[in-house]
């Protein structure tokens, strides 16, 4: 009798069944040639092209010209609208029938008026599904609408992804036809699938592995792709395998569908709106058939677009969020960059995104979402947990270039020692495919073994959008619980957070921030745009502020809430995670500086009104100081027509002062010494300037103590390399420091500009390139502790770095960054890989580095990037990437950075004031003669911030006002206000209000407690 022989080479019958499905080899007699049988070509085909993005309501009511398969379209980021007319044959009657559309560029299909189906290339989705078995009472002919968008799901990138786009690319359609679809031989294809990558995945060492081996060779055995009775039996074969069940102990991995779309990249903001509907219309066609489908969805932004361009689109949505499978997560208006907004723009992220969410769907989310920024700040975790959230959830610290990051699930605890569950999803993606590798990735990766057991899969096409398919969803189902794999179960992030907060006993704690150490380069590409954020923050900071007191200054003053919630929304917008960090193309850096100008057009108009209403008209002038100290400062001032002059100005807290001029207890001297340098000095500081604009030395007089190291010049221009292993925009490398060039060629050296008096400064021009220059005024003011560097430079270089050293006599293991309401200390050595990996920081408006009784601080009004190593503190200035925007940074830049050395700690010496002073200044009205110093509001403690003032949301007459401590201590401050405040409440950064905690309002004013860097928002009601 013949025996079949038994076969031992894994090899040959591993590739054998890899044959067998495969879509480029033997199609003519394996599975995957039978997935679609008949074909039919459509009735006709027209078309018309336009450069603007427009509705369907105005594309159906154009002029199409007849096309054909094969045709180009474009130039690129234009749209081709394609009318399709079709007829299904009638012999196709009980059969599933799809339109089969392949094009380059990303399309919709529209039916009845209603966009309906995405159709992508690159993110699967190649088929319109007309009939899933087809009956005579259907619509056999039938007219669709194809929307395409000349681009990728990536954009149009020239040679590489990241490239600059291509702007006269051309796009086709390279398949327009009706097929039938064997839905059968789909089935049977991810039954092959799914074992041969287990064979793959588990390797020669499992067991399971061999298992699955023999399994889908005799599926092979079985199967005969002519012959649909075959099918059962070889469908029937695979489920005993896939049916064979875990224990009990084995990990659960909770899938969820997820579509990460970034709101503006290497495309612009208009077609996002576009990527979110073909992407979730495609969504809620898979809930309609999977009713067990869970996807997650962030950016309320993006609901906000699809809420406008797509009403029946979010009306679905809107249903099936109530159903419980399309989630909102993540609570913010966009994913924003976790590094670069301050404190106050990352509560109004949350702001507006929970009370969008809570408004349109009814829940607030529980669960912060940030998967794909550049690193998160140390304060997060009291943010989140001040906006209703205790869970976190990303992916991004997997890119680490030196150091693994050692959890997968842990406690976080910020700054001021709040703590969220965090999970990384051990897969390292946000958009897995639902195969194998992925769910034995997730297992295998998790550092957490033995104290976490569950982790989330999300799977979806991403980035650009795209989402999951229903083949990803046919994969998941079938391996739920199949011995071998980890378990899984379609979950929701509230079930995945409840599992693991059930089970953390054992779970470790990470403290302070979480720094990516990759992407270093955000932190200065496209210095406009910081420019443009941290100036727009500034701005709606103060009229808040105004607007607030002009309330209880004048009774008819009308609070600018909706224009400010407008103005706020497009700040938002831009601390997108690829906007604020530089790493965007030229088309969307354009849109972000026209969204700034728009802020700083509208915010100024508010801003006069709201100072306006806050004194009598008249021909004197007066300042408003939005900060919450009195300051003394020089102002420029208007005195006629033509001429300017300096005043210096003793400004109220809070409030408005009227401009006389108070005589400096010692007014600056400029001397210009025989050799050229000249030498500054204003009682507090003295300074010497060589000829090339370095410093030769700054004293400290109070001290006598001398800052800049023996040997060495402060405000050192150097320029790097700066050529990274990729990502262009995004990378700086550790051995762009071994270039280290100095600026050393002078076209003019220093004179002087201003001789004395209130202001004395200098001026000089040095040459990086025959292509850029720098000049700059040193500036120093009477009574002020710092000296002022008011710098342009014309800016034209190519992949190189550009920043300015002070070497100064201090020594320390540590130096101090400000971050988003607090600080943090970062080392000066190199000691640990750690340490290496944090050669350029980012902080905010100053940096520090002290030893005891004295330190410099480095201060700026627009610039993020730093590094402080040994002694030598480094402001980064200008990159020039050229991908994916090749003009990056090429133009003017203007930007002012202040150097400040001091006694005792900075915080006693008033660093953080002073810090703040610089980037908010005080700003001129036009009042009566008779006005009179007034001020709001003032803290009695000096460690704490009062940062915002606004009126609640939907609450006239009542106001929010938000505190911090920002020295790092345990602290009690009374807030004192002249505003007639009857009740004051905690509320949280919501705004909710904690009926347990009234704050009594006394005669001094409000007195609170805080520790260290705590935030402490109140309701003022009056």
């Amino acid at each position: 009798m013949y025996h079949l022989p038994v076969l031992k080479n894994r090899r040959t019958l591993l590739e054998r069944a890899e044959k067998f499905i495969s879509d480029i080899y033997f199609t003519d007699c394996n599975l995957r040639g039978r997935l679609y049988g008949d074909s039919c070509p459509l009735e006709s085909l027209a078309c018309f092209l336009t450069p603007k993005r427009i509705t369907f309501a105005e594309a159906s009511k154009q002029i199409f010209d007849p096309c054909k398969v094969g045709d180009t379209f474009g130039p690129t980021w234009w749209t081709c609208w394609f009318k399709v007319t079709l007829k299904i044959p009638e012999s196709w009657r009980g059969k599933a029938v799809h339109l089969l559309w392949e094009s380059d560029g990303e399309a919709m299909v529209w039916r009845d008026e209603q966009p309906v189906q995405g159709l992508t290339k690159e993110g699967e989705k190649m088929s319109y599904i007309l009939s899933e078995c087809l009956q005579d009472e259907e619509p056999h002919s039938l007219t669709l609408y194809v929307e395409m968008a000349c681009n990728g799901l990536f954009g149009a990138g020239q040679g590489s992804q990241i490239a600059p786009p291509d702007p006269n690319r051309k796009f086709s359609v390279q398949k327009a036809e009706l097929v039938v679809f064997n839905g059968d031989v789909r089935e049977l294809l991810t039954d092959f699938e799914m074992l041969v990558d287990i064979v793959k995945e588990l390797g020669e060492e499992e067991q399971r592995g061999y298992q699955a081996l023999f399994t889908v060779n005799e599926m092979v055995n079985l199967c005969d792709p002519s012959d649909p009775s075959s099918f059962a039996k070889v469908h029937s074969l695979a489920g005993t395998f896939f049916n064979q069940r875990n224990g009990e102990s084995q990990h659960t991995v909770h899938a969820m569908g997820h579509c990460h779309i970034d709101s503006a990249w290497l495309w612009p903001y208009e077609e996002t709106i576009r990527k979110c509907g073909r992407s979730w219309v495609t969504v809620i066609r898979l809930m309609e058939k999977n009713p067990e489908f869970v996807f997650t969805c962030s950016q309320a932004q993006q609901f906000q677009w699809v809420k406008s361009w797509y009403p029946g689109l979010f009306s679905s949505i809107q249903h099936y969020v109530k159903k419980g499978q399309f989630i909102p997560v993540g609570g913010t208006w966009v994913e924003m960059d976790g590094n670069l907004p301050s404190g106050e723009s990352m509560v109004r992220q949350f702001l507006e995104g929970q009370r969008f969410f809570n408004k349109e769907f009814g829940r607030y989310c529980k669960e912060f979402w940030l998967p794909d920024t550049f690193g998160y700040s140390a304060q997060l975790p009291q943010i989140m947990q001040g906006c209703g959230i205790s869970n976190f959830l990303t992916q991004k610290l997997s890119w680490n270039l030196v150091n693994t990051f050692p959890h997968n699930t842990f406690f976080w605890e910020g700054l001021d020692g709040s703590t969220v569950l965090t999970h990384f999803p051990p897969g390292n993606s946000y958009e897995m495919k639902g195969k194998v590798e992925d769910l034995v990735k997730t297992l295998k990766n998790n550092k957490d073994k033995g104290r976490a057991n569950h982790s989330a899969a999300l799977f979806g096409f991403g980035d650009g959008g795209g989402g999951p398919t229903q083949l990803m969803l046919d994969r998941l189902r079938l391996v739920q619980d199949t011995n071998g794999l980890p378990k899984v179960q379609m979950s929701t992030p509230d079930e995945l957070f409840t599992r693991l907060q059930a089970d953390s006993a054992l779970l470790c704690t990470w403290t302070g921030e979480l720094f990516l150490e990759l992407h270093n380069g955000t932190y200065t590409t496209q210095a406009q745009i910081k420019r443009g954020n941290r100036q727009c923050e500034t701005l709606l900071h103060d009229i808040e502020i105004a607007s607030s007191l002009a309330l209880y200054r004048n009774n008819t003053f009308p609070y600018p809430a909706e224009k400010l919630q407008e103005l706020w929304r497009l700040l938002l917008l831009n601390q997108f995670h690829d906007v604020i960090p530089g790493s965007c193309i030229e088309m969307v850096v354009k849109d972000a500086l026209k969204y700034y100008e728009d802020i700083r057009s509208g915010g100024a108009a508010l801003l006069r009104d709201a100072c306006e209403a806050l004194v009598a008209k008249g021909s004197s002038m007066a300042v408003f100081n939005s900060l919450p100290w009195e300051r003394l400062e020089v102002v420029q001032i208007q005195e006629g027509a033509e001429k300017s002059g300096l005043a210096l100005v003793r400004a109220s807290s809070i409030g408005v002062s009227p401009v006389k001029d108070t005589p400096p207890v010692t007014p600056v001297s400029v001397t210009v010494q025989a050799d050229g340098t000249v030498v500054m000095e204003n009682g507090l500081l003295k300074t010497a300037i060589n000829r090339d604009g370095t410093l030769a030395s700054l004293c400290l007089i109070s001290a006598n103590r001398e800052s800049i190291s023996d040997g060495c010049l402060g405000n050192q221009f150097v320029m790097f390399d700066d050529v990274p292993l990729y990502w262009d925009a995004w990378d700086v490398m550790d051995y762009h420091l071994q270039t280290r060039k100095p600026v050393a060629e002078v076209v003019q050296p220093v004179h002087v500009v201003s001789p004395g008096g209130l202001r004395g400064s200098v001026s000089f021009t040095l040459r990086i390139s025959d292509k850029s220059t720098i000049t700059q005024e040193i500036i120093m003011d009477a009574m002020c502790p710092y000296i002022k560097f008011s710098t342009e430079v014309q800016w034209a270089e190519s992949h190189k770095f550009l920043k300015v050293e002070f070497p100064v006599r201090v020594r320390s293991p540590n130096a101090t960054y400000e971050i988003q309401f607090g600080h943090l200390q970062r080392p000066t050595h190199r000691n640990t890989s750690w340490d290496w990996a944090k050669f350029e920081v980012w902080g905010h408006k100053w940096a520090d580095l002290s030893e005891h009784n004295f330190g410099v601080s480095l201060l700026n009004d627009c610039k993020y990037g730093y590094s402080v190593h040994k002694d030598t503190m480094t402001l980064s200035l200008l990159r020039a990437p050229k991908a994916p925007d090749a003009t990056a940074d090429i133009g003017i830049h203007h930007f002012t950075y202040a150097i400040m050395p001091h006694t005792r700690s900075f915080q006693e010496a008033s660093v953080i004031q002073c810090a703040y002073n610089l980037n908010f200044p005080l700003r001129l009205i036009q009042c009566s003669p008779d006005t009179v110093p007034w001020s709001a509001f003032s803290v009695t403690s000096q460690a704490v911030v009062l940062e915002t003032i606004k009126q609640a949301e939907d609450r006239g007459g009542v106001l929010v006002v938000r505190l911090y401590e920002s020295h790092g201590s345990s602290v009690t401050a009374t807030l004192r206000t002249a505003l007639p405040v009857r009740e004051a409440w905690v509320c949280d950064l919501l705004e909710k209000q904690d009926p347990n905690q009234p704050v009594p309002v006394t005669s001094e004013g409000i007195t609170l407690d805080f520790n260290p860097f705590q935030i402490v928002s109140l309701l003022l009601i009056m």
